[in-house]
C-alpha cells in the first residue's frame, strides 16, 4: 500500500505540503455542462445542478478588485453555460493579469452560443481547451459523438479570429484509461503535426493532464477492478522534480457556493480548506485561506499530480520523469 502522499511529499520537502503564495484563483461556476465525459472529475452533465450564484460571483469580483495582478482560471462544468458568464467576463476586464477560460470547445457549436469565439476574442481571453486526442475516434470514445468534429470546426474559427497566433489557445491532453501520459513535449509535436496536416489548425501549447482517481474516472477503474492498481501506479512513479511544482501551493479553488479548496480535485472529493477551528472557509476568508504557510489539505488522489512528468492545471511540471516500475 503506497505511503501517505503528504509524508511522501515532506520526505521530499515540508514546505511542499505548505500554501507558498496565491498567484490563482480558480473559479468553478458549477457541474452544469452540454457533455457527459468519460473520465470527468466533477461529473458534469446537462443535468447538473449546481450553479454559482450572483452573490458568490459579486464577492469574487470584489476580491480580484482589492488584489489586482492574479491570474482568474474559469472552470466547470461548461462555465459557458452559466447564465452569468457573460457578466463574470466582462466585470473582471482590468482585474486580472490574465483571465483563462477552460472550454470543452463543443459548446461553441451549440445553437444560441454562436457569439462566444468573438466574445473570448474581445474579451483576450486565453483559451485552455480540452482535446483529449487528435484522432477522431479516441475523443468520441470518451466525449462523445461527433465531439471531435465539432471541436476541430471551432478551433478554426477560433484561428480566424487570431487565435493560436496572437491570442493565446493551449490544448489539453488526458490519457483515455488507467495509464499515465507520454512526454508532453513529444505529444505537443505529435498534435501539432496531426492538426495542421489533417485540419488545418495550430495552437499554442499542449498541457498534459494525469487523470485523477476521483469522479467518474473513479467509478471506471473500480467497475474494471483497477483502482488500487492505479494508486499503486501513481505512487510508484512518484516524482521529487514534481512536488517542489504542485499547483496547490499558488492557487485556491472557490466552488459554486463560495467554499474554498486547494484545488478543483479536492473540491470534487469534498476536501475543503478550513481555519483553526475546523470551520470550512468561504470566499469572505481567502485571505487566511492564502496565508503564507498554511497547511495544504491533501490525499491519496494528490499522487496524480506528481508522477512521472508531473501534472497540473498547466501541464507538466517536470521533464525528468521517474522511470516505470514493476508493480509490487
Amino acid at each position: 500500500m503506497a505511503a501517505a502522499f503528504k509524508d511522501a511529499l515532506r520526505a521530499v520537502d515540508p514546505r511542499y505540503a505548505t500554501f507558498e503564495n496565491l498567484r490563482t484563483l480558480q473559479v468553478n461556476l458549477g457541474n452544469i455542462c452540454n457533455l457527459s465525459c468519460t473520465h470527468c472529475h466533477v461529473n458534469a452533465s446537462p443535468a447538473g445542478e449546481r450553479v454559482m450564484g450572483r452573490e458568490v460571483m459579486e464577492k469574487i469580483i470584489a476580491f480580484l478588485a482589492r488584489r489586482p495582478g492574479l491570474t482568474l482560471d474559469i472552470t466547470g462544468g461548461c462555465p459557458e453555460m452559466h447564465p452569468l458568464f457573460r457578466h463574470l467576463v466582462e466585470r473582471t476586464a482590468g482585474l486580472a493579469a490574465r483571465r483563462i477560460l477552460r472550454s470543452n470547445l463543443a459548446v461553441m457549436t451549440e445553437a444560441g452560443r454562436e457569439w462566444l469565439p468573438s466574445f473570448c476574442r474581445d474579451q483576450g481571453l486565453v483559451i485552455v481547451a480540452s482535446l483529449p486526442c487528435y484522432l477522431e475516434e479516441n475523443v468520441d470514445a470518451q466525449r462523445g459523438r461527433g465531439v471531435f468534429a465539432r471541436s476541430i470546426e471551432v478551433l478554426r474559427r477560433l484561428n480566424g479570429l487570431g487565435y493560436g497566433d496572437t491570442l493565446e489557445l493551449d490544448l489539453v491532453y488526458n490519457p483515455g484509461g488507467d495509464f499515465l501520459p507520454g512526454s508532453q513535449n513529444e505529444l505537443e509535436q505529435a498534435y501539432r503535426t496531426e492538426l495542421a496536416t489533417r485540419y488545418g489548425v495550430r495552437f499554442n501549447s499542449l498541457f498534459t493532464i494525469t487523470n485523477a482517481p476521483i469522479g467518474r474516472f473513479r467509478d471506471y477503474l473500480e467497475s474494471r477492478g483497477a483502482y488500487e492498481r492505479y494508486l499503486t501506479l501513481l505512487a510508484t512513479r512518484f516524482n521529487p522534480e514534481a512536488a517542489r511544482a504542485i499547483m496547490c501551493r499558488t492557487l485556491v479553488s472557490v466552488d459554486w457556493k463560495g467554499f474554498l479548496y486547494n484545488c478543483d480535485f479536492n473540491q470534487a472529493t469534498g476536501l475543503p480548506i478550513t481555519g483553526e477551528s475546523g470551520e470550512i472557509l468561504k470566499i469572505d476568508d481567502l485571505e487566511e485561506a492564502a496565508r503564507t504557510g498554511a497547511n495544504l489539505f491533501l490525499s491519496q488522489h494528490c499522487y496524480c499530480c506528481t508522477a512521472g512528468e508531473g501534472s497540473s492545471c498547466t501541464g507538466a511540471l517536470a521533464r525528468d520523469p521517474i522511470p516505470l516500475q514493476e508493480d509490487p
